[in-house]
């Protein structure tokens, strides 16, 4: 007794000890999800009246603290919940457009699952003849009030986001800086001579994901956490989105491609315009300086990349960029994936309601 008596001291010694260095470092802890509230959550009985699009703005803004960051460069605002054993996902959006026009987009709707339909979305843009206020604090940073709850909005400033000089090729003008909401970052790049889009990897930050190499090759690598597979391009030593599993895409989740964030806020000019009309000059006249059509019912699409379910699927980019019978100034063209049939059925200009909406690659 005396001896197990020891040994637990000796352990709880130990933890205290531990403990104190952890302090000690400043790391901190993981925030821990528990299983607990999960099932709390789709078990509770809840009240909340989902077809009443105002009393909704009125409770998400009442749940959300006085200040929130918006980390997404098209200024989605994300979050969910569950009602009565159902989850729902939903967002509000200052757009760069109309939100110093006093415009607030709002939508909700039940979470997306590949195994059933989906439910309709409910949307709505919002402003003072809905008792809604969108006042402009600063640059980036905006004042949302509904009756009696105002939540400011700081959005994600990168503007002093560049590349490196060292990825970026002779041929290639940079469009802007992008924040996922997977909370990767990406550079919006164009290739003026190719007329293509690439989105590659900001590792100028620490990346929030770890990457594993492919049966394939060692030069194709998937993020654990996000799935997006990245070519390891040796000229440039840089890496360049080149896929999304589909799975994600289909479900509309976090991780579905950075096709829905481009850099609004940070885009020179009429330089986005300029590559969209390089790529597709029928849309002279109608498209913004952004991609959108001016009625905002749709925007350009840049998805360069596949949408994957199996790694022999980037075998094509792999073969393409190792061809001995490529040129060098064709090499770049490897790395856009071109669904013809799809191309055939799909208009260039895609429909982007409020939600973020799953499409095919263009």
């Amino acid at each position: 007794m005396y001896i197990m008596s020891r040994y637990v001291a000796a352990f709880l010694f130990g933890l205290v000890i531990a403990s104190r260095a952890f302090a000690a470092e400043g790391t901190d802890r993981p925030r821990l999800y528990t299983n607990e509230a999960f099932v709390e959550d789709a078990t509770r009985a809840t009240t909340l009246p989902t077809t009443d699009l105002m009393a909704m703005l009125a409770f998400v803004l009442g749940s959300l603290p006085d200040s929130v960051k918006v980390y997404p460069t098209e200024n989605y605002y994300y979050f969910s919940f569950y009602h009565n054993s159902t989850r729902y996902a939903e967002n509000i959006r200052l757009d760069a457009s109309d939100r110093d026009e006093g415009k607030l987009h709002f939508a909700y709707y039940e979470d997306l699952a590949e195994y059933k339909e989906q439910s309709p979305v409910q949307y709505q843009k919002l402003d003072k003849s809905n008792g809604v206020t969108v006042e402009k604090l600063e640059r980036l940073v905006y004042r949302v009030s509904y009756g009696d709850k105002s939540v400011v909005f700081r959005l994600n400033d990168l503007s002093e986001v560049k590349p490196p000089a060292n990825i970026m090729g002779p041929d290639e003008k940079y469009i802007g800086p992008i924040f996922d909401e997977s909370a990767i970052r990406f550079f919006l790049i164009f290739n003026k001579r190719l007329k293509l889009f690439h989105y590659v990897l900001d590792e100028t930050i620490t990346v929030a994901d770890q990457f594993v190499r492919t049966r394939l090759t060692s030069r194709i690598l998937i993020g654990k956490r996000t799935g997006f597979a990245f070519y390891q391009d040796y000229r440039l030593n840089r890496k360049i989105l080149i896929g999304v599993f589909e799975g994600n895409a289909r479900i509309n989740n976090y991780f579905d491609g950075p096709f829905d964030q481009l850099p609004d806020h940070f885009i020179e000019g009429e330089t986005l315009r300029e590559a969209i009309l390089a790529v597709e000059p029928s849309l002279a006249g109608k498209i913004d300086r952004v991609g959108g059509a001016p009625d905002g019912s749709g925007r350009y699409l840049i998805g360069p990349y596949v949408y994957y379910r199996t790694e022999e699927e980037f075998q094509s980019f792999h073969d393409c960029a190792t061809s001995r019978r490529r040129a060098d100034d064709t090499y770049y063209s490897c790395f856009v994936h071109n669904d013809e049939e799809a191309e055939a059925d799909t208009a260039p200009i895609k429909r982007r309601p409020a939600r973020k909406t799953s499409r095919t690659s263009r």
